[in-house]
């Protein structure tokens, strides 16, 4: 008997937010557009300020729909701004101290992560155990056979492993080129 007010109570709040979504999205995405100046981080903050409507107990109590939102959507400026400063003074100091330590610029650390996750993605539609055999080889610079002793198969396997992962990733690279 207590399943059906909580039915109730979920189905009032669904609609609910089903509601303020399609009546108001355009408009609070408009708004910060206009704000912003960016359609897409408009978007990402309009999306922001209803995620923080559906974690609410009782959405169906906002009275004013708009104002909440546009209120909602302003403290996500403001803490995107201030998450930015933090983040400023935060690599500022990263700067002083790698300096300091005679460590690289974090520009150059940014630049290394992105070719790190350019390789990730270069071995992703690889099999795990090649995969493996190849940052094993390329990355800690262990002998085939110790990545075969490592990965229980032979060192011969171990060899077709990298020797599939080079080809994968040269055609990965090269596909979209028709020259190569």
């Amino acid at each position: 008997m207590h399943d059906i007010p909580a039915a109730l109570g979920d189905s009032v709040r669904q609609q609910t937010l089903t509601a303020m979504y399609s009546e108001h999205h355009g408009w609070l995405h408009g708004w910060l557009r206009k704000k912003l100046g960016c359609s897409q981080q408009a978007a990402d903050l309009a999306h922001d300020a209803f995620i923080r409507v559906l974690l609410l107990a009782e959405p169906q109590n906002i009275k004013e729909p708009r104002a909440f939102l546009a209120t909602t959507a302003g403290r996500l400026l403001i803490d995107g701004a201030r998450r930015r400063r933090i983040e400023k003074a935060y690599m500022q100091a990263l700067v002083i101290q790698c300096e300091d330590a005679g460590m690289p610029d974090p520009a150059a650390i940014h630049v290394a992560l992105q070719a790190l996750e350019r390789i990730a993605e270069l071995l992703a539609g690889l099999p795990a155990k090649a995969r493996e055999a190849f940052l094993l080889s390329r990355l800690d610079g262990l002998t085939y056979s110790d990545i075969a002793t490592r990965l229980e198969v032979s060192p011969s396997t171990v060899k077709n492993y990298i020797a599939s992962a080079l080809v994968h990733c040269y055609h990965s690279l090269h596909a979209a080129d028709p020259l190569v």
